[in-house]
């Protein structure tokens, strides 16, 4: 009868300590879930604020191993928790082990890939691109993923818009002069303006192709066409949205056509969108220098058709509607010839059907 109570007590209090640790196990592992997100970048952050940070690698080159404490958590990785051993996976503590890089061209080439954990399709595109190409060949400078986005202090790469052209120009200098100067450019920087190509825009991004290669050329009309055969887009700034049609009408863009849909790797030189306008050095038709200019028009076309005269470019409509209004010679001839075709051949059928009613009715009289 003793040993009851005492039992009850021991079970009693073997409870109330297995609740106290449970509540305990819980706690305490919320409390490890709130407080991580930030501790290795500040464990890192003790060494790494310093300015002076750095070390000299085999070849003699400084790589500097600071990182701007005020900086890092502007990056979409900190803010999304994601901290320095996410990247940097064989450095979990200090001291850290050695590094062999001979260059810091070979240690950013190295690094690079670790992108492909949390980023495996765009990291796939760019194993297709025209940059990884360049690599394979033994250019080691062309860009990877940090050399375009950075590394610790990534952005959106879109924000603001300017910085895309910007981003491309650190290697392509030349053409980012040229695309400053020109119609696209100019209203990308000076307006802010949502609706002009940027690099991206015909190139693409991470799966970039040559655009040498003669299938990139002819495709080049439709890649135009996403924005000057958009209605909405082209009404807003007074252009004509009939420019692809049009083309695609003319004797360049059948031939185009044809080629695009059988022979797409065949060289062919029928005029594309960018043998007449330019390439990045697109400019305003009636600006001075645009190759598109009235009193450039013909060069332009003498650079395919040498020796052709002014006439040659006399009937041409600048990819618009012929129209009363816009030109009025072709306008009327076209307005003729629509009229004069049919009736040619609505007379010629007449005539046809005539000469069988004939043929038939002589052979009828001739059998009676």
């Amino acid at each position: 009868m003793i040993k009851i109570p005492l039992i009850r007590k021991l079970s009693g209090i073997f409870l109330i300590i297995m609740i106290v640790l449970l509540v305990n196990l819980f706690w305490y592992h919320h409390v490890q879930a709130s407080v991580s997100e930030q501790q290795t970048e500040e464990y890192c952050l003790k060494c790494h604020s310093d300015p002076d940070l750095d070390m000299t690698l085999p070849n003699g080159e400084v790589l500097s191993l600071f990182v701007d404490s005020a900086k890092l958590p502007t990056s979409v990785h900190s803010s999304k928790g994601i901290e320095c051993e996410a990247c940097h996976t064989n450095i979990t503590t200090y001291p850290h082990p050695p590094i062999d890089y001979q260059t810091t061209r070979e240690l950013s080439r190295t690094y690079y890939s670790a992108c492909q954990k949390c980023h495996p399709d765009n990291y796939s595109r760019t194993q297709d691109s025209m940059h990884a190409r360049a690599a394979e060949v033994g250019n080691l400078n062309a860009p990877v993923c940090t050399d375009c986005h950075g590394s610790h202090y990534i952005q959106p790469p879109d924000q603001p818009r300017t910085l895309i052209p910007a981003t491309c120009g650190n290697c392509h200098t030349q053409e980012f002069t040229i695309y400053q100067s020109s119609i696209h450019g100019n209203a990308l920087e000076q307006e802010s303006n949502p609706d002009v190509p940027v690099c991206t825009t015909c190139h693409g991004v991470h799966n970039i192709q040559d655009p040498r290669t003669q299938q990139f050329r002819v495709n080049e009309p439709d890649l135009c066409a996403a924005c000057h055969a958009n209605q909405t887009m082209m009404s807003k700034y007074g252009l004509s949205a009939d420019v692809y049609s049009l083309y695609n009408l003319s004797w360049h863009g059948v031939n185009v056509s044809i080629y695009q849909a059988r022979w797409i790797n065949v060289q062919h030189t029928s005029a594309v969108c960018t043998d007449c306008h330019g390439i990045h050095n697109i400019l305003k038709p009636d600006a001075p220098n645009s190759t598109v200019n009235p009193n450039n028009l013909l060069v332009t076309c003498q650079k395919c058709h040498p020796g052709v005269g002014s006439n040659w470019i006399g009937a041409w409509t600048g990819h618009y509607k012929v129209s009363l209004q816009r030109t009025p010679f072709l306008f009327y001839v076209d307005s003729f010839y629509k009229f004069f075709a049919p009736l040619i051949l609505w007379i010629c059928g007449i005539y046809v059907a005539l000469q069988f009613i004939r043929f038939t009715v002589d052979r009828v009289r001739r059998s009676l």
